[in-house]
């Protein structure tokens, strides 16, 4: 009998993750996923038709490296190595230039986008598959063309992208590799609500996006590695 395939996905109940879940339950993963908002937690629920043996689903907050230690051990106890970690979750709040942002800002920004990377990454490594391993981490486009307005932000999705090509380097001679995406705006609900007046008919959907980590989450994307992959398809911003 084959052993399945171990995913743990940081924010697996957001836009993205509702789409990725079902391609990896499909070819037969077991996962483990986070949540932070009930809400979404039930909206999975009531979307996926899963076996409870075949899925790990805790509330967390992956900004705390305890809590994340505990979930990852959680996971590696009950399926096994991991071969795919994706770190889905972040978040963006506006801003302003860099002389009129508080700590409270940067703070929150560091924290959601690139703490929760690094804890949920650090604590995958040493429990990766020795078979192979892919961990996908959730840059952005932002991280490169930096838009005013929002340093923070930009600073944070930088932190990723270099942790993304930190992690790649160091576990070259493992049989895992690492990569960021660079998303632009995701065209979900919460971003047309927060930027009502933009045009988001190009934005990427998150089924698009969940449709490259598939690719990446796979024995064939070996080669791909310290990549940083853009996902903004025609979107300008």
């Amino acid at each position: 009998m084959t052993t399945p395939n171990v995913a743990v996905i940081a924010g697996g109940t957001g836009s993205v993750g509702r789409c990725l879940l079902p391609l990896l339950l499909d070819r037969g993963f077991n996962i483990a996923t986070t949540y932070l908002l009930p809400e979404e937690a039930t909206r999975m629920e009531e979307q996926l038709d899963f076996d409870e043996d075949r899925l790990i689903l805790r509330r967390v907050d992956v900004t705390d490296a305890e809590a994340t230690n505990s979930f990852l051990s959680e996971a590696s106890d009950a399926f096994g190595g991991i071969n795919v970690l994706a770190s889905l979750v972040g978040g963006w709040t506006g801003g302003r230039d860099v002389s009129e942002t508080d700590d409270v800002h940067l703070d929150r920004m560091i924290d959601i986008n690139l703490r929760s990377a690094w804890n949920v990454t650090r604590a995958a490594i040493p429990l990766m598959s020795d078979d192979w391993g892919r961990i996908v981490l959730m840059g952005s486009k932002h991280a490169t063309e930096t838009p005013t307005g929002q340093a923070p932000y930009n600073i944070a999705k930088a932190g990723v992208l270099a942790l993304a090509k930190s992690v790649a380097t160091e576990l070259l001679d493992t049989a895992t590799t690492c990569n960021a995406l660079l998303p632009s705006v995701i065209n979900t609900e919460a971003t047309r609500t927060a930027l009502p007046y933009a045009d988001y008919v190009n934005w990427p959907q998150p089924s698009e996006i969940a449709d490259v980590i598939n690719f990446l989450a796979s024995r064939e994307s070996k080669v791909v590695n310290g990549a940083f992959i853009p996902v903004w398809g025609s979107a300008l911003i």
